[in-house]
């Protein structure tokens, strides 16, 4: 038996529902029909118009005729136009009291959901439980501090890895010397004193040390 009163009260409640959109639906078809009879309206003023234009000279009778037409077509047009301003009227009047029903019903759903998800939740259970998230990462900040100052292995002396570094550095500039015979461009950039006192400037040296390479390859490849 409730399944009956249930499926009844679904369906009052679906009518209810679809009735702001049933009376748009139905005012906008009136519409439509109303703006064909403005533009048929309009058609005939035009033509009479034109009629009464056309029989001005010659026909009188006929020309005052087509005025008197033109008169009721103008008449029905006035009437139809304040016939279509008041459709559109009542199709906005009803389009925005939906969407204000619709957006309190949203904005009430919104709240039950709001309720749902809060519920049992207090903002003294919300305090203890970021009181307890603190801890636990205060414990892990400790954890990895004290994981860090175990130092595994012997400590490596900066100072002695970077001597090291610059030997390593000095042999292989001394191995490309003794191999081309040239002292590399960039070493020559940092052995060159700067240009001061009229001494010859940077680009000058580093030009005469690549003609002297230049020369020494062209003896080599002859004595080949």
């Amino acid at each position: 038996m409730s399944g009956v009163w249930g499926w009844f009260g679904g369906g009052a409640a679906a009518k209810q529902k679809n009735s702001p959109k049933n009376a748009i639906l139905g005012l906008r078809s009136q519409l439509d029909m109303l703006q064909k009879r403005e533009k048929h309206l309009q058609n005939q003023i035009d033509e009479q118009d034109a009629i009464a234009r056309k029989n001005v000279a010659t026909n009188k009778n006929a020309a005052k005729a087509a005025l008197k037409r033109k008169k009721q077509n103008e008449h029905s047009l006035e009437q139809t136009l304040g016939q279509i301003g008041t459709l559109e009227a009542q199709i906005n009047a009803i389009e925005s009291a939906n969407i204000n029903r619709e957006t309190l019903l949203a904005m009430e759903r919104a709240g039950e959901a709001m309720k749902q998800i809060h519920g049992k939740l207090t903002p003294e259970k919300v305090d203890d439980t970021m009181q307890k998230l603190q801890d636990q990462i205060a414990l892990s900040e400790e954890i990895v501090t004290s994981m860090n100052s175990v130092q595994v292995g012997n400590a490596v002396d900066e100072d002695e890895l970077e001597d090291e570094l610059e030997q390593l550095q000095q042999e292989q500039l001394d191995e490309q010397m003794l191999k081309t015979g040239t002292v590399p461009v960039s070493d020559q950039i940092q052995r060159m004193p700067a240009v001061a006192n009229g001494e010859p400037s940077k680009g000058k040296a580093i030009e005469e040390d690549d003609e002297e390479a230049e020369l020494r390859k062209l003896q080599a490849e002859m004595a080949m």
